[in-house]
């Protein structure tokens, strides 16, 4: 009787977080039409005042203006480390080069070095691993979530988010 009582409430309890999101996303969606309608609202009285077509013109000079300034700040700093590269020696433009590379090398053999040594660890006490549970318990500690994001966001940089610059 007690299985069965515990397995219903671990049911009912299991479905709470679904029902804390339904009444979350209730609460989102009526904030969200709030949201809209006060919008709808400021726009039809722009319209009527005749502001709508010029609120228009002025958020796409802002973002032009956005776009330039971005822009030149770029190209002020590539022309500035252009201009302090010309004047170094040959070895210094290539270290410089180098230095993101080099950093990223050196924290992934860390992580691996790290992981080798824990793996190492574990499997050299024979004790400490009786099943497959142990075994993926121990995965989890030498490939941990934190580890494997910082590893996620330094492909993501160097395979990824570089090719949208070009863009």
């Amino acid at each position: 009787m007690l299985s069965l009582i515990s397995t219903l409430g671990g049911l009912l309890i299991s479905g709470l977080p679904r029902v804390l999101d339904f009444f979350q996303d209730k609460a989102d969606k009526k904030h969200e039409l709030a949201l809209a309608q006060a919008q709808t609202e400021r726009e039809l009285a722009m319209a009527r005042e005749g502001f709508l077509a010029q609120q228009k013109i002025e958020e796409i000079r802002t973002d032009q203006v956005a776009m330039q300034t971005e822009a030149q700040m770029q190209n002020a700093a590539l022309a500035h480390d252009e201009k302090v590269m010309s004047k170094a020696d040959k070895w210094v433009v290539n270290y410089v080069g180098t230095v993101r590379p080099t950093i990223t090398y050196i924290f992934v053999m860390e992580l691996v070095a790290i992981n080798l040594f824990i793996a190492w660890n574990i499997f050299s006490m024979p004790g400490i691993i009786q099943n497959m549970d142990d075994v993926i318990k121990m995965a989890n500690v030498v490939f941990s979530e934190d580890e494997m994001a910082m590893l996620s966001g330094i492909i993501g940089y160097w395979m990824g988010t570089r090719s949208w610059g070009k863009k």
